[in-house]
């Protein structure tokens, strides 16, 4: 809750409390929901399209794509457990940079910091000086609850390590993520080489697309590959073109999840470093 100027007013309690805020969290925070909502919502169905097209069109015995079907459902339940944990994380990163923005604005006067902020200050810095126990026993109720809080969410240092190992994380998502994006291109491409022949010197009955050379069936897959226009037609359908931009989107969510991540570290470092060096005086 906004602290009123002397003065008080609405305009003057919303543009404090907007000075207050924590902007790169905020921003980060966006990006991580929309993100993760990509990479989630847009995987999930990319993955249910593409166990369609490998049973219709790559092989007609269930026994060679069981093993499949069994890792993009656990790839399925996964996401489901992808999108809570960072729906968590985001919220506990972004109540982290209200607070320790709050503390660092207060060291350099910004502003008069909710309770909140102030809690959380005497928290980081050690206490403020000159304060008894007289005035520790006429505080605020609130004050203690979030000085409380404070001593758990007024550690930047930790997020920051945290959110690093995260970041790491999420970079083989990312790089694993671009891997069926690279094979529905692959297949794109030799598609249009069907389509126009004259850009290929290669038999049109030779452009196959094989499942089993990336590893999604095995060498004893029948048949296992499409070619010519049999492939061309397999492009042209709807599933096809959907599963393949599905799988873009949830590369492009991954990414923008990475970017938050990011985001949320740099914020994190600023305020670690300014907690540590004007609130304690020391190097680290």
């Amino acid at each position: 809750m906004c602290q009123p100027f002397p003065h008080p007013g609405l305009l003057d309690c919303c543009a404090r409390c907007l000075i207050g805020a924590p902007f790169a969290s905020l921003v980060a925070t966006g990006l991580c929901f929309l993100g993760v909502a990509l990479f989630c919502g847009c995987g999930h169905e990319a993955l249910t399209g593409t166990e369609h097209l490998i049973e219709t069109y790559f092989s007609k015995n269930y026994q060679d794509y069981e093993f499949l079907i069994d890792v993009i459902h656990d790839f399925q339940y996964a996401i489901y457990g992808v999108a809570a944990f960072f729906f968590l994380f985001g919220a506990l990163l972004l109540a982290e940079g209200f607070y320790t923005t709050g503390a660092v604005r207060q060291i350099f006067g910004d502003y008069k910091t909710t309770i909140c902020g102030r809690g959380l200050s005497a928290t980081v810095t050690g206490g403020h000086k000159g304060r008894g126990s007289r005035g520790h026993r006429q505080a605020h109720s609130m004050e203690l609850v979030c000085h409380c809080l404070g001593k758990w969410l007024g550690h930047p240092d930790k997020f920051v390590g945290i959110t690093y190992v995260l970041a790491i994380i999420w970079l083989l998502v990312l790089a694993c993520s671009a891997v069926p994006v690279y094979i529905y291109f692959s297949t794109w491409t030799t598609c249009n080489s069907i389509a126009n022949p004259s850009k290929t010197s290669a038999s049109i009955g030779n452009l196959c697309t094989d499942a089993r050379m990336y590893g999604v069936l095995p060498w004893n897959a029948s048949p296992g590959r499409v070619c010519g226009q049999s492939l061309l037609s397999i492009c042209k359908t709807a599933e096809f073109q959907m599963t393949f931009h599905l799988f873009i989107a949830a590369f492009v969510g991954a990414a923008i999840t990475l970017v938050a991540l990011l985001t949320f570290i740099i914020a994190a470092t600023y305020n670690f470093a300014v907690l540590k060096l004007m609130g304690r005086g020391t190097k680290f």
